[in-house]
């Protein structure tokens, strides 16, 4: 009712603009939940029947066909298994080391923070290239192994400007306190920063996992030829090649026979099926961080 009254109130020219801010909304919400609803609508329908088109946000035959041979593939759920475990590791190896190093640049009487600060932005902007990455890898014996999706991205920039502006919003105070306590400084950072610096840690952790979560690239380019390490992501890259190369046709006769001929599916149907595994993760780890996401962009953003 307040609501109401408030908007009754308002000028003319306040009310058109709520309005047409209203319908702007609606209509960014349209256009970023149906692609995923469409996605998510072909993957419970029949694929022969998808081949008919008209399958906008709700299955005309629903059927569990299209999960069943995502799920039947040998090296899916390893590569989930690996997928899980590179964003859990990489998460909580990279924010820790990510705060430390903010935590270093961000104390006045560190005499390189500048330094050190100017040095590491200067890589968010250049860097050795494609070639030189692969050779450094492959002198640090890092090639086929798993720790090459944690140690090359150990440290993110953007990341550790978000929580070093988060920290120096926090009152030099509590420092000083613990310094007089007689505690060092990774005393402070783990019993105070870290504790106090939960937002702008929940916001980074999400930029991580997603990235984690997401990437195939470095998996093609440095552990294609170990099939134990390869990841969700990676797996629906080659299905989504090999949908594309062959023609609708074709791909959906060999599948088809793949099945024994009972449970057809098409390339479409692959895509979106994939497509809905390897999102569904991400979509329910996010509502438990979202609680800190704005905040820790806002306080981590600005200043003080």
């Amino acid at each position: 009712m307040a609501q109401n009254q408030k908007f009754r109130n308002s000028s003319l020219g306040d009310r058109i603009f709520d309005i047409c801010n209203t319908i702007f909304m609606i209509l960014l919400v349209i256009v970023t939940l149906y692609p995923f609803l469409n996605m998510l609508a072909l993957s419970f329908n029949d694929a022969n029947d998808s081949v008919r088109g008209d399958i906008y946000i709700w299955p005309r035959e629903w059927t569990l066909r299209n999960f069943e041979y995502v799920f039947s593939e040998s090296n899916i759920f390893y590569a989930t298994f690996i997928s899980a475990a590179r964003t859990i590791v990489g998460t909580v190896v990279s924010v820790f080391c990510t705060a430390m190093l903010a935590y270093t640049v961000s104390r006045p009487e560190y005499k390189l923070k500048k330094f050190v600060s100017v040095t590491f932005i200067f890589t968010m902007y250049f860097s050795g290239g494609l070639i030189p990455g692969y050779l450094l890898i492959k002198e640090m014996h890092m090639l086929n192994t798993f720790w090459v999706y944690i140690i090359p991205g150990i440290i993110g920039v953007f990341n550790m400007i978000v929580i070093r502006s988060f920290i120096e919003g926090l009152p030099e105070g509590l420092m000083e306190s613990a310094k007089i306590d007689g505690a060092g400084d990774f005393i402070t950072f783990s019993r105070i920063v870290l504790p106090l610096t939960v937002p702008a840690l929940a916001t980074v952790s999400l930029f991580v996992a997603v990235y984690q979560w997401n990437s195939w690239f470095d998996v093609f380019l440095y552990n294609s030829s170990t099939p134990s390490l390869s990841t969700l992501q990676y797996e629906l890259m080659k299905m989504l090649s090999t949908s594309n190369t062959a023609s609708a046709s074709s791909a959906a006769d060999a599948f088809a026979n793949a099945q024994g001929n009972k449970a057809a599916v098409t390339p479409t149907s692959v895509r979106a099926t994939m497509t809905i595994v390897a999102s569904v993760p991400i979509i329910i780890v996010y509502p438990f961080l979202q609680k800190y996401f704005v905040k820790g962009m806002v306080v981590g953003g600005v200043k003080g």
